[in-house]
């Protein structure tokens, strides 16, 4: 099964048991605190993501995969201007949710040719009511680290996530142990302090949920902070010592290289592009569910955060159907009112002293 997976392009593959491990039960004590945020769907399914059996009364073992998406591509922390929109790297490719389904369904049907009708399984590309980095971390495929990603000692932490519950019994791997020692790069580095202490991420306040999951207006209070990340943040894990020398993806996989919308381009030139442009390169990305509006109220709050005189001016130039919506509209606003003040926040000025420091 492992030399399959590897033939159908997984980089990891492990198996870890169907238990309630004591780690899955973190989850309610977390959205207690309210560190959900508005993903209300967490709440909903917090009982089946307490334990894979809850999805699949049948489940003996979880096999857990690795995708590797590295890709020949300099950091965000490495590029000097802070005009340049700043794309979370899983986002600006092809939406990984379709590339790991095809590969999980034909592992499924090798795995069913070789089992006969006595299997059952369920495959999941973080979609499923499953703890998957609880589960890769039983199955051996790396450990979760203070930033809460999962972390694999030679391959990093760039790593997109999927697992098949199965009814096989099949025999376990063994687990990872944390490597991640006293180093607490990721916490210093966060720029809103979204990481409350180690391997406690506060969503709300995390740029990545604030630039993607917030469906409505950015808080205001919040807004400076963003910077130049138009969509996401890699922040945390581009700080982390085991990214250093990561490898890259197969120089063959096209899927996770960044589209040319969306590769080293400034927050001036994306608000400037027209709309059925954004939208005909965000289609089949995972930045899709986003859609051209929320990508604009985005780069409104980048040009106001980052004072940049060039994506300020955008902002009256452009008068495309998604600049008069409310939402879009809204951040636009804000971003005259503040983009010029030469107390504005600036994100930027962190990322440059970390550098030289």
């Amino acid at each position: 099964m492992k030399q399959k997976a590897a033939e159908l392009g997984f980089d990891l593959c492990g198996v870890a048991p169907a238990k309630g491990f004591t780690e899955l039960a973190f989850l309610q004590e977390w959205l207690a605190r309210g560190n959900a945020g508005d993903m209300h769907y967490l709440h909903r399914s917090a009982d089946r993501r307490a334990d894979v059996r809850a999805v699949m009364p049948s489940a003996r073992s979880v096999i857990a995969l690795g995708t590797l998406y590295n890709v020949e591509r300099p950091y965000s922390t490495e590029i000097a201007s802070p005009a340049t929109a700043l794309i979370a790297r899983y986002a600006w490719g092809d939406d990984y949710h379709i590339v790991i389904e095809q590969r999980m369904d034909a592992l499924v049907a090798w795995m069913r040719e070789q089992c006969g009708s006595e299997l059952e399984a369920r495959a999941y590309v973080d979609t499923g009511p499953v703890q998957e980095r609880v589960y890769a971390q039983y199955a051996g495929l790396g450990w979760i680290g203070r930033n809460t990603c999962l972390i694999n000692p030679e391959l990093g932490s760039w790593l997109f996530l999927s697992e098949i519950i199965s009814n096989l019994p099949l025999e376990p791997d063994t687990p990872s142990l944390d490597q991640c020692g006293t180093c607490t790069l990721c916490i210093e580095a966060c720029p809103t302090g979204a990481i409350l202490e180690p391997y406690v991420l506060d969503a709300t306040t995390c740029l990545s949920y604030l630039t993607i999951e917030v469906k409505g207006a950015i808080p205001e209070a919040q807004r400076a902070a963003v910077g130049s990340h138009a969509y996401g943040c890699d922040i945390c894990q581009e700080v982390c010592p085991w990214n250093l020398h990561a490898p890259v993806a197969n120089a063959t996989e096209s899927a996770w290289r960044p589209r040319a919308m969306f590769d080293n381009r400034t927050l001036a030139e994306l608000w400037r592009t027209p709309d059925a442009e954004l939208r005909a390169s965000l289609k089949g990305s995972a930045m899709t569910r986003a859609g051209v509006k929320r990508l604009r109220r985005n780069i409104a709050v980048c040009a106001g955060a980052t004072s940049d005189e060039d994506a300020l001016a955008a902002l009256d130039e452009v008068r495309e159907p998604s600049c008069d919506e409310p939402l879009v509209a809204e951040h636009v606003a804000w971003a005259r009112a503040v983009g010029l003040k030469p107390d504005t926040t600036n994100v930027r000025l962190k990322r440059e002293e970390r550098q030289h420091g």
